[in-house]
């Protein structure tokens, strides 16, 4: 199982994307939209992170208001998952329940708690160490 997190700071405006595979993805499987998190599954040690949304294989957005996993067609009003262009307009779509499950792809978070280092320097050395490593086998 693997889902790509795409992690926003919100003191810098930045986001970065992570890979989260194995062990570290089941522990997310379950968890639902609005969620805290301690930054360790992210490889982030002292921060807190919060679900904020996500997307499954099929790029349909999940809702926080649709409890469970599976997909539902309901009529929406505003995002996620529809954008009116005009006032009142309405529109029936399909979405995700707010809970992660082994169809999702894409996770968003955000930071809530910071830690002692910052997320630059921390996800930055972890994706160096990764080109080096790809540098030496090939």
């Amino acid at each position: 199982m693997e889902f790509q997190v795409v992690l926003s700071d919100p003191k810098t405006g930045k986001a970065y994307k992570i890979e989260v595979k194995g062990e570290k993805a089941e522990r997310l499987v379950g968890k639902r939209i609005g969620d805290v998190l301690d930054g360790d599954i992210l490889g982030l040690r002292g921060y807190k992170v919060q679900i904020t949304g996500g997307t499954d294989r099929d790029g349909f957005p999940m809702r926080p208001d649709i409890p469970g996993t599976g997909r539902r067609r309901v009529l929406l009003s505003a995002p996620p998952g529809f954008r009116p262009k005009e006032k009142g307009q309405r529109r029936r779509k399909t979405v995700r329940g707010n809970e992660i499950s082994a169809e999702i792809a894409q996770i968003n978070m955000r930071i809530v708690e910071f830690g002692e280092k910052p997320v630059e320097e921390i996800l930055l050395r972890e994706g160096e160490e990764s080109e080096r490593q790809a540098a030496e086998v090939g």
